[in-house]
């Protein structure tokens, strides 16, 4: 891995040393600070909890170069939804054998490039895609993706993917075997974020029943694609999941011939990243009788930049001060917007801040996820820059 560009630290890392060191007091920019050691502890996390399952990292969720190369030189396999996403991971030298066209309703010129790759394993759920795999890609192997969602999840994906699994994706299975087509496996995705436990379960035991069919349809299914879901920010939830999929993998699909694999993305970065942001302007709000009832603090990102997952995937950031620990510090009612010139532009409201005044920093833990591809310079404000640290 290059090196270059990272700074090393012993044991742990100390972000409140890292903002002091950092010199922000004359920089207008927010600042990502990106932990490459916590997405390694991530993968071995995975290893221990889900040691039958091999991750196929989600690009989408960061493509951040360095993120990217870590996961490639730990020897992860990768999920991409595009011929750019296949373009920069195949350029980090992973063999097509490690990458998932998961996208199943994709550019006939994105085709293209898979098959002169030769990335022979992608998604459909629908007769027009495999029509036209058909006719553009017939050597590919299919991967039959059903919905079967979660009762909770962060981000539901089945209004948009993902057939009916009791009907249509039999169907699909026919009409690829009239059309000579290759069928490997069948996925799903439970929706990012899940909280649902059993839903894995319920998804895994489903897709038993698909492997049965294909099989009377001659075909030698081989591999079964659980989706993601997984949390990034709660190993102990994680550990729950893993438990819960374990289990059911064990029940279902005990012969280890078949490869299982998962799509998380979440999970491997979004503990990686945290955002610290400059408070540039504020205001005090006062009540009828001129008493404070609420401080507005304006800072130097927003939901156009680093703060999109507010809006696109229903995230609940947690903020951070950093000033002096004093437990009889006094709190004051707060809200804090983002830069820009737009009233949707609101971080978070109704919490409890000491009163901090213009020039403070306010930092963002797990800021990883679905944040850095979505970032925006809307009304000109630049995005964060980001330093990356390493353990030594």
């Amino acid at each position: 891995m290059d090196t270059q560009g990272i700074n090393f630290y012993d044991k742990e890392l100390d972000i409140g040393r890292v903002v002091a060191e950092a010199q922000l007091e004359d920089c207008d920019e927010a600042l990502n600070i990106c932990d490459l050691s916590t997405v390694e502890r991530k993968f071995e996390l995975w290893q221990k909890q889900l040691p039958r399952i091999t991750p196929f990292y989600a690009v989408k969720c960061n493509d951040d170069k360095r993120i990217v190369q870590t996961l490639a030189d730990l020897g992860v396999g990768f999920d991409c939804a595009s011929k750019n996403e296949l373009k920069q991971v195949l350029d980090y030298g992973v063999s097509p054998d490690r990458i998932i066209f998961a996208n199943p309703c994709r550019p006939i010129s994105h085709l293209d490039y898979a098959k002169q790759q030769k990335v022979l394993k992608g998604t459909v759920d629908n007769e027009f895609e495999i029509y036209k795999l058909h006719k553009h890609y017939p050597n590919s192997n299919l991967i039959v993706r059903f919905k079967s969602e979660a009762k909770a999840a962060q981000c539901p994906l089945g209004d948009k993917f993902g057939c009916d699994a009791d009907i249509d994706a039999s169907a699909l299975m026919l009409l690829a075997k009239s059309l000579d087509l290759t069928v490997t496996g069948t996925s799903f995705h439970v929706g990012s974020g899940c909280s649902d436990m059993e839903a894995y379960e319920r998804a895994i035991r489903k897709a038993k029943n698909l492997f049965k069919f294909g099989q009377l349809l001659g075909y030698d299914l081989d591999l079964l694609d659980i989706g993601g879901g997984f949390p990034g920010s709660d190993d102990e939830h994680f550990i729950k999941l893993a438990g819960t999929v374990n289990s059911a993998v064990q029940k279902y699909f005990p012969d280890e011939r078949i490869q299982i694999i998962a799509e998380p993305g979440r999970f491997f970065v979004a503990a990686s990243y945290t955002l610290v942001c400059k408070i540039h302007a504020k205001r005090e709000v006062r009540n009828s009788a001129g008493k404070l009832d609420t401080v507005m603090y304006y800072l130097n990102d927003g939901v156009y930049g680093s703060f999109n997952c507010i809006l696109y995937d229903h995230q609940t950031v947690t903020v951070e001060h950093y000033l002096p620990a004093d437990p009889l510090l006094p709190t004051f009612k707060s809200l804090i917007w983002g830069p820009s010139c737009d009233a949707l532009d609101k971080i978070s409201e109704d919490l409890r801040l000491p009163y901090l005044k213009r020039g403070d920093l306010l930092g963002f833990p797990n800021m990883g996820a679905y944040t850095v591809p979505i970032a925006s310079a809307f009304n000109g404000f630049p995005l964060p820059k980001t330093l990356y640290f390493k353990a030594i």
